[in-house]
């Protein structure tokens, strides 16, 4: 099943790749493992007979070598907070029925306001003007002029995802088909009616696509994305004097100059203490350094490292559940968190802004230090280096050599 051709060729399969477009992709390194990957039998197995999921054994398992394709999307909502592990499948059953009914309720709503949603089709083109007034286009009606301010900062948007939409993944052949593209966007704008707080930013739809690929069912697509959101919508936050990935790039400041200070103040001198040549790895997770297939393998892999069995219920109850009393975890409760997060409980070091991607970021400023030393003459050259690194990543030897920085950082960090 996991021979070294046929775990090629089983990625081809998964996600094939238009022809046009085969020389231009960065090199996959991924290739499903036996003994190694979560395979289909092995996830399976992870359950009693009620349906419960024994996460610590799978945990293990895509910390050592991620996820078989045919699984990935069923396995990221539970890595994700869409499911309590512990839950039945009658459990998980019926709040799948309940989540799909409300995302339909709001894909209604939204379509009495724009009738292009849910018709298989999507606007690149603006449907309304800054003053609210409506802007004949073709296969989408706005019947009136729009006061409401929610509402018409809503519409103004749409066409701005639906421009992203087609610049998304373009060398996969799925979104060669239009009614996939069409998915993407629903989700998306639903999505930022939903959470008019935050709305849409470009880079949503880096993060959203694979979860349109992988759960064929829309409303459980959305449902995958808005818990993925959970953890990111911070970055996405940005106003006229911050941009959302600032606290970690604190943080990404605050690691490089306690484990290279030689490093940190280089980029100081460069003018780059702030470190904003990190602000595309951190914002969309990787997604424009790795493959597509290597990036869904980093992604899983980190969110089982930083997996906390508490994740359905603080989504769902966010004062209902609290795991900040790590004294009171004992060794077999451990088991059930990440790598990553166990290291973090640990340590009282759980703080959102310590995240893994922080400390991967800095991984790769590490494996070109002596570069950034030696050649580095301004925040250009930095950005030129780093820009190198496409297609070269190793995805599971990054979050290695993320998870010595942690370490080395927690060794060397005076704790209050």
């Amino acid at each position: 099943m996991f021979g070294k051709k046929a775990g090629t060729e089983e990625l081809e399969a998964f996600y094939p790749i238009r022809p046009e477009c085969v020389a231009e992709i960065p090199k996959t390194r991924f290739k499903p493992r036996a003994g190694k990957t979560l395979s289909a039998r092995r996830w399976q197995a992870a359950f009693s007979e009620t349906g419960c999921l024994d996460i610590a054994k799978v945990l293990r398992r895509i910390q050592r070598g991620g996820i078989h394709p045919s699984i990935k999307g069923l396995v990221w909502e539970f890595l994700l907070g869409c499911y309590n592990p512990n839950s039945t499948l009658e459990d998980r059953n019926q709040l799948r029925q309940q989540r799909r009914e409300r995302y339909s309720m709001w894909k209604t709503e939204c379509q009495n306001m724009v009738s292009v949603i849910g018709s298989g089709n999507f606007i690149t083109t603006p449907i309304i003007t800054d003053d609210g007034q409506p802007i004949e286009v073709e296969g989408c009606r706005v019947t009136s002029a729009v006061s409401d301010k929610k509402v018409a900062q809503w519409m103004l948007i749409l066409h701005q995802i639906g421009l992203d939409v087609v610049r998304t993944d373009r060398a996969l052949a799925f979104y060669e088909d239009k009614a996939n593209q069409a998915k993407l966007w629903d989700v998306l704008s639903i999505y930022s009616w939903v959470d008019d707080d935050i709305g849409y930013v470009q880079g949503m739809n880096d993060i959203c696509s694979p979860m349109v690929i992988l759960l064929e069912n829309e409303a459980d697509a959305f449902w995958c994305f808005e818990r993925a959101m959970r953890r990111l919508r911070e970055n996405f936050r940005c106003s006229t004097t911050s941009i959302g990935v600032q606290s970690q790039l604190g943080t990404l400041s605050q690691v490089i100059k306690t484990v290279d200070p030689q490093l940190h103040k280089h980029l100081e001198d460069l003018d780059g203490g702030e470190y904003l040549f990190a602000f595309r790895m951190l914002m969309v997770l990787f997604r424009r350094e790795f493959s597509f297939v290597d990036a869904l393998y980093l992604w899983e892999v980190m969110w089982a490292m930083e997996y906390n069995p508490n994740i359905f219920w603080l989504y769902e109850q966010p004062n209902g559940a609290s795991d900040s009393n790590s004294g009171q975890l004992n060794q077999k409760m451990l088991k059930q968190y990440g790598k990553f997060q166990r290291k973090n409980m640990e340590t009282g070091c759980a703080d959102k802004n310590n995240a893994l991607a922080v400390f991967l970021v800095a991984s790769v400023l590490e494996t070109k230090n002596k570069q950034i030393l030696k050649e580095a003459k301004g925040l250009d050259d930095v950005v030129s280096i780093l820009g190198d690194i496409t297609g070269n990543l190793d995805a599971k030897k990054a979050c290695q050599e993320a998870l010595k920085l942690q370490n080395k950082y927690l060794k060397k960090a005076k704790r209050p």
